[in-house]
Order: structure tokens, then C-alpha cells, then sequence
């Protein structure tokens, strides 16, 4: 499906949001993704898997992307960086919504840097539904800049025992300090038989994994993007 870009923001420093025109009948579950495509000469054949982080019901949809430079991170596609560059009116070529993060119900969602972006529309779409209350949110970033919608965050989790910032490369009021590791999840947990949402770079989820189940968490119970 071929759709036009009308709006692109930074949200951070190398993060943008991207709003959509969204094709008559298309529908998703928050959590889903779907592969893009740019439609430019070169570019149509470079699909990348992005989660939606507009809700279902609105009129447009939203991806917040961030970009990759290739002299930064040359193990990349380049897709990211092309995204970046550009503007409304642009195309893209977008696929049906495939399943990724499954919510399963009250739990403690734990991301890192971008892997924030599977649970946002999960989490707006709980805030909206006047469910938010229960869940908690473990969310680490390498600095104060590189935080993903945290106003957003702040305001949604009314009780802050519910949002936990953590940073890995500075100190900073406000914020823990630190990887989220096993010390970390004890500090902030208090029953491991919720259900765990995880999503961030693939070492870290792996770890996750581990420790959660050394915590006494059931497999069932911990979801992660596959």
C-alpha cells in the first residue's frame, strides 16, 4: 500500500515521529508492526519492520523511527538515515500489520533506547482506556537527550514508582543510574509472577531472559519482540 508522508517531527535528538495518510480499512492491534518501504528509485526493495505508535482508532498513522547514520553505525541498512531525510508529500510502501509484542494483561514493561517504541501505542491505548494503573514502566537510556517521549511518560504514569528512568552514561537528578541487571530489577520489583514485557537491543533482552527466570518469573509470562 502506497502512502504519503503529511508530517515528520524530531522528538529527539535522532528520533522522528512520522505521520501517515492511513489506507481506507486498515486496522492493527498496539503492538503490531509492519515492514516500509520508501518509494523512491533504489529504496522499494529495502523493506524495515517498524511498530505503530498511533492508536487503532486514529486517522492517521504514526511511527516513531529513529535514524541510523551509517558513518555511526555502519552494520545498518541505511533505511533509517534515507527515512530521515525525508519530507511531506514523500511516499512510502507500507505491508498488513504482523503480530510483535502481545499484551497479555497487567504487567512491567522494561525497553531500552528505541525499543521503547513497541509499547507506546500499547501503553496509550491502556491510558486512554483508563487502565494504565498497575503497570510500570523500566525504561533505560544512555543519556538525559536520548529519552523517547519522556513528558509523555512522566504524565502518563501519575505515580512515579510506576516509571523508572534509568541512565547508563550520566547522572542526573531524577533519573537512576546503571543497566537494568538483576540488582536493578529487585530494587524495582515486587513480584516477579507479573507478566514482563521486554523489548531493546538484542544483549540486552537476551540477558533479560535469563535473569527474569532466575527471579522466579514463568516463561509464559515474559513477552519480548521476536
Amino acid at each position: 500500500m502506497r502512502v504519503k508522508i503529511l508530517m515528520t517531527e524530531f522528538v529527539t535528538h535522532d528520533v522522528r515521529r512520522f505521520i501517515l495518510e492511513k489506507p481506507p480499512g486498515f486496522t492493527f492491534v498496539p503492538g503490531q508492526a509492519t515492514d516500509i518501504a520508501i518509494n523512491k528509485p533504489g529504496w522499494v526493495d529495502k523493506k524495515h519492520s517498524f511498530t505503530f505508535t498511533s492508536l487503532n482508532d486514529d486517522l492517521v498513522l504514526e511511527f516513531t523511527i529513529k535514524g541510523y547514520k551509517l558513518d555511526l553505525y555502519p552494520n545498518h541498512t541505511g533505511v533509517t538515515q534515507k527515512l530521515h531525510q525525508l519530507i511531506p508529500g514523500d511516499e512510502l510502501l507500507i505491508d498488513e500489520p504482523w503480530g510483535t509484542i502481545h499484551y497479555k494483561g497487567t504487567g512491567i514493561f522494561v525497553a531500552g533506547g528505541a525499543g521503547i517504541t513497541p509499547f507506546i501505542a500499547i501503553l496509550r491505548q491502556l491510558k486512554k482506556d483508563g487502565k494504565i494503573d498497575g503497570h510500570k514502566l523500566l525504561f533505560s537510556n544512555k543519556e538525559v537527550k536520548d529519552v523517547i517521549l519522556e513528558n509523555e511518560f512522566r504524565d502518563m504514569f501519575g505515580n512515579p514508582d510506576e516509571l523508572v528512568l534509568t541512565l547508563t552514561r550520566e547522572k542526573h537528578d531524577g533519573y537512576e543510574f546503571g543497566r537494568i541487571d538483576k540488582v536493578f530489577l529487585q530494587k524495582h520489583v515486587k513480584d516477579f509472577s507479573e507478566n514482563f514485557y521486554i523489548c531493546g537491543p538484542r544483549k540486552m533482552v537476551d540477558e533479560l531472559k535469563i535473569i527474569l527466570k532466575d527471579l522466579g518469573a514463568k516463561t509464559e509470562s515474559v513477552v519480548f519482540e521476536e
